[in-house]
């Protein structure tokens, strides 16, 4: 874009002479911060035409870290103006940094200390004569050695509100039933408030509609805790494993609740929680291996050394250390890492909620058979050691008392182990067990849970004995070769439904025919149902399915046989296609015929997706009665805030979102929006809605949503963001059809007018020395607006079909500014 380079160079002697000849200034520059570049009045005029209000290459650095290269502009008054950068391949700071700092400089800045308007923490700008570094210090370079544990919440978070609205419907052929359900999230004051209700009809109901409020609180964050207080569901928040609880869970309860939470806990990389020490008698490195292959490898200095083991991956496994000292390895030892991924904060060793209040129905008009009685509960996670996490749970709901505990336990790197024992007043007991063993070919389970409930609590006419219930499970996962495996589980039950069941799979993946497909062969044998008249349901079955082209086909089929609805044996066969589609809203459709033993059964789908909703719809016949069934799934997520409104599609969940206004010169572009933290979202012109990440500062990124990049230029390329959960924000963003303007600026006597800035809506420029330009300029606004400080100010209007073009070049030759006598 900027054609510098020559320039470049010739500066760069100037600048090793300058370097040599004026110790006086340079000791003055390390002095104050920056130089005073009114000193160079004294140097010749070909100098200084090489210097002042010319683009000159530098190195900027951000807190001693390495941004890029880039071309600025010195002037005369000790600012600095920042134009583009130019290299970035050997800086390891993200493409968000560099853009968020080139609109802060952009504009120009004086060097040396900042005294007013400092954004980001910025303390000064330097400028390096002896090696042209531009040198940017803020608040941050003293806190780098530093881990900051939590984020900080938002000085000024923008209040907003976030619906996300759901339609269910369903017929089965006889009548319809559905739900409407509304979750919104809201932000004042760094407080998030939550509301989730519902309106429902279901069979059962007798065609009434049923409507409640499930949950309507606020919610603050404090660092490692956060404090609820209204009407809420008390499921575990934060903890790592809910011990399980035998019997009914209280309704929505009107009370308080705190506990932890790692909401604004800052990733900065979990150190093992037993530290990992070498003893080199040299200097020498440590390689560090896992399973046979390097994972790191660290300096080390002779004497006791503990090890940086935030940059090795998280989880609890052996590693092998093996130190080379003069390039000869002297030591081998095994040792392991003891990173448990869900526990992040390893200075706190308890998790907690509590929660106090009374269970209660408000805005309902449901049965209301459940007593407004007192609650309470204690739920807490001890970490007992890095591998063991202790789960402890008290709760009392309609007067009985629930007690439970469990022990989570990484046994070993492929062991692990889970259990838990409950008890609860009147009602009985239980206990769960549950052991995983994963090897590089496959993995095992074995579970078992039971309970043993007293007399009379099941609601049975038999109160006479205790009731025992069980299950137990075993699977097997076995990799055969590199394309497939096979799957064994068995399952027995005990109690009110009792049988062994068993299933048994095998799956390639692969090319058939030149075509990514897939196939499962499987075998089963389970419990009798009411769908196959309580008999024993046995059978096999033979699925493939097939990717045709790139554009999303897929087509499959499905043989096998299975339990008939009087028991018997039922053979069937379908065949099913999919396909990808742009047709407006519709995004896919799909169909599918099944043949069995009472006839032919068709069926329908197809997703949909617009700016404002997305969903599905699907219909399907029986082969058994001909009855012919359908459903609709709709969503849609509402933002209000910053004074705008706006309605999306997005079926992600949204933390926090902004509120985009896309103004294109381009039909039917599309941009993709990317906030570097996992969200993202496909923006068209007019009004969008963007997921962000809560609590954490952030940036979100703009770029063509296509492979080929059209001539246009997006204004901006990344925006700031800072908000609380339930925050919205709003943007506008720009995309112009542009032109690369080449050129040679002269003034009114026809002598170069260098030093100029060229400014455009699309980009801006420096006129060199001989008064040539170039610039990106929007087509739709072909004006450049022309700044020099002695000599005026002016407007150039360019139509680009007056001028010479090839592609989306634009050559207008000498071009002559003569400011205007007002």
């Amino acid at each position: 874009m900027f054609q510098f380079a020559a320039s470049g160079r010739a500066v760069a002697v100037w600048l090793l002479g300058a370097a040599c000849l004026l110790p006086f200034e340079v000791s003055a520059e390390r002095a104050s911060g920056a130089i005073d570049l009114n000193t160079f009045g004294r140097l010749p005029e070909d100098f200084e035409a090489h210097f002042f209000d010319v683009p000159l290459a530098v190195r900027v650095e951000l807190d001693q870290r390495y941004l890029g290269d880039a071309m600025v502009v010195l002037s005369r008054d000790n600012r600095v103006q920042l134009l583009a950068f130019t290299d970035t391949e050997q800086s390891a700071e993200p493409a968000t940094l560099r853009q968020l700092w080139q609109q802060r400089l952009e504009g120009g800045r004086m060097l040396g200390d900042c005294l007013q308007n400092c954004p980001d923490g910025l303390q000064a700008i330097h400028y390096s004569l002896a090696n042209s570094q531009l040198s940017l210090l803020t608040s941050n370079a003293e806190k780098l050695e530093q881990d900051t544990l939590f984020h900080r919440l938002p000085e000024q978070s923008d209040a907003g509100l976030l619906l996300r609205n759901q339609l269910n419907l369903v017929n089965d052929g006889n009548q319809t039933t559905g739900r409407i359900g509304l979750l919104g999230q809201g932000n004042l004051h760094n407080w998030t408030t939550l509301a989730d209700a519902r309106v429902d009809r279901s069979p059962s109901d007798q065609g009434d509609m049923r409507y409640r409020m499930n949950q309507l609180y606020a919610e603050s964050m404090h660092e490692a805790h956060f404090f609820r207080l209204g009407y809420f569901s008390t499921g575990a928040e934060g903890l790592v494993r809910q011990p399980t609880l035998l019997g009914r869970r209280p309704d929505s309860t009107l009370g308080l609740m705190l506990g932890s939470s790692d909401s604004l806990l800052v990733d900065n990389g979990q150190a093992s929680a037993i530290p990992v020490y070498v003893t080199p008698n040299r200097p020498g490195i440590v390689e560090i291996y896992r399973n046979g292959s390097l994972i790191n490898s660290q300096p080390v200095q002779p004497g006791l050394q503990a090890l940086d083991t935030r940059v090795l991956p998280g989880g609890i496994y052996d590693v092998e250390l093996r130190l080379l000292e003069d390039g000869l390895e002297t030591s081998r030892s095994e040792v392991s890492i003891y990173k448990p991924s869900r526990w992040q904060n390893m200075d706190n060793r308890w998790r907690y909620n509590l929660y106090l209040g009374q269970q209660v129905e408000l805005l309902s008009n449901g049965d209301g058979d459940r007593e407004q009685s007192p609650v309470f509960g204690a739920l807490s996670n001890y970490l007992m050691h890095p591998a063991a996490v202790l789960g402890l749970s008290l709760q009392q709901v309609d007067a009985d008392l629930q007690l439970g505990t469990s022990l989570d336990w990484d046994v070993h790197e492929r062991f692990k182990l889970y259990a838990s024992l409950n008890q609860t007043q009147g009602l009985g007991n239980g206990g769960d067990l549950q052991l995983t063993y994963t090897h590089p070919w496959g993995s095992l389970l074995l579970s078992h849970n039971q309970t043993w409930l007293e007399p009379g609590s099941s609601g049975r006419d038999d109160t006479s004995q205790r009731q025992v219930r069980s299950r137990t499970a075993f699977s097997i996962n076995q990799r055969i070769t590199a394309r497939s495996s096979a799957t064994l589980r068995l399952e027995h039950s005990a109690g009110s439904a009792s049988g062994l069941g068993a299933d048994l799979s095998w799956a390639f993946y692969g090319k058939l025919r030149g075509h990514q497909s897939s196939v499962r062969l499987s075998l089963f044998d389970r419990p009798g149902t009411r769908s196959s008249a309580g008999v024993r349901s046995r059978g096999v079955n033979v699925a493939v399915s097939m990717k045709l082209e790139r554009d999303g086909r897929q087509l499959g089929v499905d043989v096998g046989s299975r339990a008939s609805r009087e028991g018997g044996n039922d053979p069937y066969a379908s065949l099913w296609y999919r396909q990808n589609v742009d047709l407006g809203p519709v995004h896919s459709l799909g169909g599918s015929a099944t043949l069995d033993g009472y006839g032919t059964s068709l069926a329908a789908n197809g997703r949909f997706h617009s700016q404002a909703l997305q969903g599905d719809a699907y219909a399907q016949s029986s082969s058994f009665n001909n009855n012919l069934s359908g459903g609709l799934n709709l969503e849609s997520t509402l933002a209000l805030g910053d004074g705008k409104l706006a309605m999306g599609g997005s079926s992600l969940p949204f933390e926090a979102g902004l509120i985009i206004d896309v103004e294109s010169d381009l039909h039917g572009v599309k941009l993709r929006a990317n906030d570097g933290q996992g969200m993202s979202a496909v923006l068209h012109p007019g009004r969008n809605i963007v997921p962000v990440t809560a609590f954490k500062s952030g940036h979100v990124r703009f770029d063509f949503d296509t492979k080929d990049v059209p001539p246009a230029q997006i204004q901006p390329l990344a925006v700031d963001y800072h908000l609380n959960r339930g925050g919205v924000g709003y943007h506008s963003v720009k995309v112009m059809r542009t032109v690369t303007v080449f050129g040679r600026l002269l003034d009114g006597q026809g002598q170069p007018l260098h030093g100029a800035h060229v400014v455009n809506d699309a980009g801006r420029t420096v006129v060199e020395v001989d008064g040539y330009f170039n610039v990106e300029m929007s087509e739709s606004r072909p004006t450049l607006e022309i700044r020099h400080g002695t000599a005026g100010n002016c407007l150039l209007t360019l139509p680009p079909d007056n001028f010479d073009r090839e592609d989306d070049l634009l050559i207008v030759g000498d071009q002559r500014c003569v400011p205007s006598v007002g």
